[in-house]
């Protein structure tokens, strides 16, 4: 759903145009039309694409506050962004690049070029690669979680950050701090979010738009999908 039908005190009005995420306790935003509180919800500008606003909140949203609220990267500090050719993290990617970071990506080897053209300065290979070799970081964003969040633990340098989306975080940097957190609805941040999108200053990254009525198998693949799922609820 992306227009509005009710409205309260928050600033928006009946019939305009929404994008947000849903209280992640309900169900139901698989559907014509959903229930969800204006404060969760920010105004689209009418030259957005529907598909293109449906691939920011929880991407957009887990990239932002990771990088902003909990890791803090400072120009010329060096990211670690895991999983750098998925949906999360692109944009962090991109993110923590317009921040003035230098970005390492990290992915099997068929991410490479992906993750280069969304912005990362170089790019590691975890199944051919030494993680170790790119030396101390600043921040990592870790997206995988394991073997990779260990390894990436030892890496930070003192008074970095270890942020973690797979929860809580089982390793820890000797002299740093260790994060987890679940994404939140903020409507400031998906109004910067947007913002980007429309200069030109942030890319989606889309890999494949289903119908309703191939949701099932969308959201469950037999094959690894590259980029944000898309369900299109209406024709």
């Amino acid at each position: 759903m992306v227009t509005a039908l009710g409205y309260g005190t928050t600033g928006l009005s009946v019939g305009q145009r929404v994008f947000g995420i849903a209280d992640w306790h309900r169900d139901g935003t698989l559907a014509q039309y959903v229930a969800i509180e204006a404060r969760n919800l920010a105004p689209l500008p009418g030259d957005v694409d529907f598909t293109v606003v449906a691939s920011l909140p929880i991407s957009g949203l887990t990239a932002w506050q990771g990088l902003f609220q909990h890791g803090r990267p400072q120009a010329g500090q060096t990211v670690l962004a895991h999983g750098a050719a998925g949906a999360v993290g692109t944009m962090v990617t991109q993110l923590a690049r317009e921040a003035g970071a230098y970005v390492i990506g990290t992915g099997r080897a068929a991410d490479r070029e992906k993750a280069l053209d969304f912005g990362a300065h170089e790019f590691v290979d975890l199944e051919n690669d030494t993680l170790k070799d790119v030396g101390s970081v600043d921040l990592v964003f870790d997206v995988i979680g394991g073997d990779v969040q260990e390894q990436s633990a030892a890496l930070i340098k003192a008074g970095g950050t270890l942020g973690s989306v797979v929860g809580p975080a089982e390793a820890r940097p000797a002299d740093g701090l260790a994060i987890d957190f679940v994404v939140e609805a903020d409507r400031a941040q998906l109004g910067e979010i947007v913002q980007r999108v429309r200069d030109g200053r942030l890319r989606t990254n889309i890999g494949h738009v289903a119908s309703l009525d191939d949701a099932i198998g969308a959201l469950n693949p037999t094959t690894r999908r590259r980029g944000k799922t898309i369900i299109r609820v209406l024709p």
